[in-house]
């Protein structure tokens, strides 16, 4: 798969979240088309692992929370500083918390998981928005889920913020569609790295999601990687407000 071409060379992308799992995944597939990419993550030692693992490229690092309004006018002036433009914003940053029913569910932990996975992408969209629409052109692309358009036990909180960045994704695109910016997202199921372990990792869990899903497993990060670039490209500059969903055919039943 990674001999797919984009046309992504030069570009200037950021990756949310591209310390690790699909983040990481992105960033490098990012590199490899010739992008420009830039990571952000909350904690140092992630980011410098991951500029370790992504050998090569024009690539940055940057330290910072999404859900924080200072951190990301601090990134996105960092990111101006040195590249004058961005083309691509991936809202990749997500947070899962197993959570209990939403009448038994605490204020703070509904605000944590909202923050995280909903503020933080409508902070990064607007600052996007704010570049993209002087230059009149862009993409944002971000990463939501089918929990957002199914209720899953123990994920209700993180769907209902999921469910919000498709909201967000389609408002967008209507507000910037003027300035020849698309807006759009993808929603895996459930994909095999760390930030879902806890589900894949137990075998009555794992066997329950893929008894529901006709290809018969769960996503590898590279299935989700590739639709995210599509919609980053040019290939994609007549869509916009729509979510692709990546299930494996759950949805399709």
């Amino acid at each position: 798969m990674g001999a797919v071409q984009y046309g992504l060379k030069d570009k200037v992308a950021l990756v949310t979240g591209g310390s690790r799992g699909i983040g990481l995944e992105i960033a490098r597939e990012l590199l490899a088309q010739g992008a420009r990419v830039v990571i952000c993550g909350r904690k140092q030692e992630n980011l410098d692992a991951a500029v370790a693992a992504l050998s090569g490229g024009d690539l940055m690092a940057v330290q910072a929370h999404i859900a924080r309004e200072a951190d990301v006018e601090a990134l996105f002036h960092a990111i101006e500083e040195r590249h004058s433009r961005l083309d691509i914003l991936i809202n990749n940053v997500g947070m899962n918390l197993i959570t209990p029913a939403i009448a038994d569910t605490d204020v703070s932990l509904w605000q944590k998981i909202m923050e995280t996975n909903l503020s933080g992408t409508y902070l990064c969209s607007r600052a996007a928005a704010r570049i993209m629409r002087r230059q009149q052109q862009g993409k944002i692309v971000s990463v939501s889920s089918v929990a957002g358009r199914k209720a899953s036990p123990g994920m209700g909180v993180y769907g209902i913020a999921k469910a919000g960045v498709e909201m967000l994704t389609r408002v967008l695109a209507s507000e910037l569609a003027g300035f020849n910016i698309q807006v759009n997202a993808v929603a895996p199921a459930m994909v095999r790295t760390d930030f879902s372990r806890p589900f894949w990792s137990n075998e009555d869990i794992c066997r329950e999601v893929v008894r529901a899903i006709p290809l018969g497993r769960i996503a590898e990060p590279m299935e989700v990687v590739h639709p995210v670039l599509f919609l980053a490209s040019e290939g994609a500059g007549f869509i916009t407000g729509q979510t692709l969903v990546v299930d494996g055919g759950s949805c399709a039943v």
